[in-house]
């Protein structure tokens, strides 16, 4: 059986240690998502991006403000 695609937010990042900052602050704030290969269809500095439930959107802009973490662009995705 295909596994059913659903919305989701994708951040990349320039480098691996945005990529493992952001995996870090959101994981000790509870919040949704994990690291994952950049998809094909776009194109990011180190080859991983964070993809998390588009509701999410909202409250991982707001971390990425907060913590001040450099990113190169938000998508959003069927994956």
């Amino acid at each position: 059986m295909a596994r059913v695609k659903t919305m989701k937010v994708v951040i990349t990042f320039p480098g691996t240690t945005q990529a493992l900052r952001m995996e870090k602050e959101a994981r000790e704030r509870g919040l949704a998502g994990r690291l994952i290969p950049v998809p094909s269809a776009i194109r990011a500095g180190c080859g991983m991006a964070w993809s998390a439930p588009v509701e999410a959107r909202g409250q991982l802009e707001s971390l990425l403000e907060t913590t001040g973490i450099e990113l190169e662009d938000i998508y959003e995705f069927l994956l």
